[in-house]
């Protein structure tokens, strides 16, 4: 129930339509302080988060917890929630891990997620906490580490990541409108 409490919390700090992060928000600020900024709702929730049901709750250097609610919407052929949504939640911590430890003006992006899954996740398993942990973070290459876990500990997925950093300058998005 404090799981559940704390996310409504945060959610209702998002008014806000889900949104990337703007341009300047990313070259300006460090990764610490984007990853606090979305949390508190001063900066747009990602539309991932909407989508697959998750949001950001914790966020400390090198630490970064999401909270998801897995839903039958997210099943896949054999009735249980696709590994999918899991790999989603884990990649978002241990790469956020990653990004909460980069000064401003660097990204990253994953070039490797490991996910081992262990048990099935189900829409009644209740929500689930993907937490990522930095094992190291150089110039160039990040690693991570990430469990996501239900509220009584229990284990149903863990992973891995190496992530790229580079220079947000370096960043190109797309401009067309489709």
């Amino acid at each position: 129930m404090q799981w559940i409490e704390h996310e409504k919390a945060i959610r209702a700090r998002h008014t806000e339509p889900p949104a990337p992060v703007p341009p300047a928000a990313l070259a300006q600020r460090s990764g610490l302080d984007l990853l606090k900024s979305v949390m508190l709702g001063e900066l747009p929730a990602p539309p991932i988060s909407h989508t697959l049901d998750f949001f950001l709750i914790e966020v400390e250097p090198g630490r970064v917890v999401f909270q998801g609610h897995p839903r039958a919407a997210f099943y896949n052929p054999i009735g249980s929630v696709h590994g999918g949504w899991t790999s989603t939640l884990l990649d978002s911590c241990v790469a956020c891990a990653v990004h909460s430890m980069l000064p401003a003006g660097k990204g990253y992006t994953t070039v490797e997620l490991k996910v081992n899954f262990v048990r099935a996740v189900m829409p009644d398993t209740g929500p689930l906490r993907a937490e990522g942990k930095v094992i190291s973070v150089g110039s160039r290459i990040g690693t991570a580490e990430g469990r996501l876990m239900d509220a009584s500990g229990k284990l149903y997925a863990h992973a891995t990541t190496t992530c790229l950093i580079f220079d947000i300058s370096d960043m190109k998005r797309d401009k067309r409108s489709d």
